[in-house]
């Protein structure tokens, strides 16, 4: 894991910390009014859906997303240099937000609790690196076996859709990490030039 992090990267990662050090003296300040709060809730603003990436509900929670993002961002933004890889990042994090709020629209009230964290953006970075290096070995903290990256994310996001479809984890926002992802794929792929609307210039292969 590389010690030198790049810029981008590097300063996502003081914000992380710094804003969820913030929330520890500021009570529940933060949480009602940078956290996603679903539409019919009352409590929703449209900032929420970026600052919302921002808040952790956790310890443990901050610490494995900012793992992730020590281990994957680095490469991602030497790939796609750091403009591309601060849009990328975000993109990941706003697609991750609107698919939470679509399926939190057809939650029943009782389910209308905040969302936050940064794990859409970190599913983002996930499905880059498994695109873009699949045959790069990678493995679980809890489940210590390599695996090609692109089995990997594959098996990630399926075990993501099952738990966000039958819900046995409640608690956790399954489809903001789905909308990561989400986001991820089609913004790789209009980079690629392989979607009806082309860039201007292809910038990946």
């Amino acid at each position: 894991m590389p010690l030198d992090l790049p810029p981008v990267t590097r300063n996502l990662l003081i914000a992380n910390v710094a804003v969820f050090l913030l929330q520890q003296v500021s009570g529940t300040f933060m949480l009602q009014y940078f956290a996603l709060w679903p539409l019919g809730s009352g409590l929703f603003d449209v900032w929420q859906i970026v600052t919302s990436a921002f808040l952790h509900g956790s310890v443990m929670h901050i610490m494995f997303n900012m793992i992730a993002l020590y281990m994957f961002g680095g490469t991602i933004e030497r790939t796609f240099g750091a403009r591309n890889f601060t849009v990328y990042y975000f993109v990941c994090a706003i697609v991750a937000s609107l698919l939470q709020l679509a399926v939190l629209w057809f939650a029943p009230p009782s389910q209308y609790g905040p969302t936050l964290g940064a794990s859409g953006a970190i599913f983002g970075l996930l499905l880059a690196f498994g695109m873009l290096y699949p045959n790069e070995k990678v493995m679980l903290i809890f489940l210590p076996i390599p695996m090609p990256a692109w089995l990997f994310v594959i098996g990630y996001a399926a075990v993501e859709l099952t738990l966000g479809v039958t819900g046995i984890e409640p608690g956790v926002a399954h489809f903001a990490h789905l909308g990561g992802m989400l986001g991820g794929i089609v913004l790789i792929q209009y980079w690629r030039g392989r979607l009806p609307i082309k860039p201007k210039r292809q910038l990946l292969r």
